[in-house]
């Protein structure tokens, strides 16, 4: 998968300054400089691997010489004791790389399998699922790759790509229609040509936005299904529609039985259980 190195080079950087400080001692000191030596990426767990394009970057970043053999992609399906990988070169290189290899890894597949999993639910509906930026700092962009690894869509990346007027907006900017011609403004006078998506809290709101227009996407906040069944039968074949709040594994049907076209999930990227993997040394 093609990485955004702009994004991904400055994290591995950091990450291993993190980790290695002025030197991997326990490795320095127990085996000799030099000393080469081959580790598999062994599966632990069931679910789908993600993580594995990066996982190159890194082995490629702590030592060029490296050699990588890929026997699963991102996006397999795997199961316990399924390889992954296998890496061979300098000993010291091999395990400079490990922990973050496996961190990376790890957290995406268990993101990717979360996401795989709710995608499978909206089967058999016309609902897709949406992550949000409710993401760890500094890791976004890994975590929304995951989210498209597991067969997810990502929704906006930041405050940058799309407007998003949240409840919070409205209530500072005086009530919704304020807000949307503001925004309308903003945007033409600033040349900025991005979405605009407004939330709305009740039916009333729905109304108010359908009467002002001007945005591309209404976002069904807290909705009880009833409500939102009305909602989405009021802005049909009008604005694109996504519900959000309070939706889980358990009533993400539900939602999407309602018609939305998306529901968006924070848990995809805060609740999710990592995959257990290790990377282990092949002994001679």
């Amino acid at each position: 998968m093609q990485l955004d190195k702009n994004i991904i080079l400055p994290f591995i950087d950091l990450a291993l300054k993190e980790d290695i400080g002025d030197g991997d001692h326990t490795s320095l000191s127990t085996i000799p400089a030099g000393q080469q030596g081959e580790a598999q990426l062994i599966i632990k767990d069931e679910g789908v691997l993600a993580g594995v394009s990066v996982a190159l970057e890194i082995f490629r970043v702590v030592d060029p010489e490296l050699k990588i053999e890929v026997l699963l992609e991102d996006g397999t399906r795997v199961r316990n004791g399924d390889i992954g990988m296998y890496v061979s070169g300098s000993v010291h290189s091999i395990l400079i790389a490990e922990r973050l290899v496996l961190n990376t890894m790890q957290r995406m597949s268990g993101i990717a399998t979360t996401t795989h999993h709710i995608v499978k639910l909206l089967a058999d509906t016309k609902t897709k699922v949406l992550d949000t930026r409710k993401t760890t700092p500094g890791l976004r962009y890994l975590e929304k790759l995951a989210v498209k690894i597991g067969g997810g869509e990502n929704h906006r990346f930041g405050l940058y790509d799309m407007i998003l007027i949240k409840d919070n907006h409205v209530d500072y900017a005086g009530g919704t229609a304020k807000a949307i011609e503001a925004a309308r403004d903003y945007l033409a006078g600033n040349g900025i040509r991005i979405p605009i998506e407004i939330e709305v809290r009740n039916l009333s709101e729905v109304k108010e936005v359908l009467r002002v227009g001007g945005v591309d996407r209404i976002l069904l906040d807290n909705f009880d299904f009833e409500h939102l069944k009305e909602a989405v039968e009021l802005i049909a074949g009008r604005y694109v529609t996504e519900a959000s709040g309070g939706i889980t594994e358990e009533n993400v049907v539900e939602y999407a039985k309602c018609g939305v076209d998306y529901v968006s999930m924070g848990a995809l990227t805060h609740s999710f259980k990592s995959l257990d993997m290790s990377l282990k040394a092949i002994k001679e």
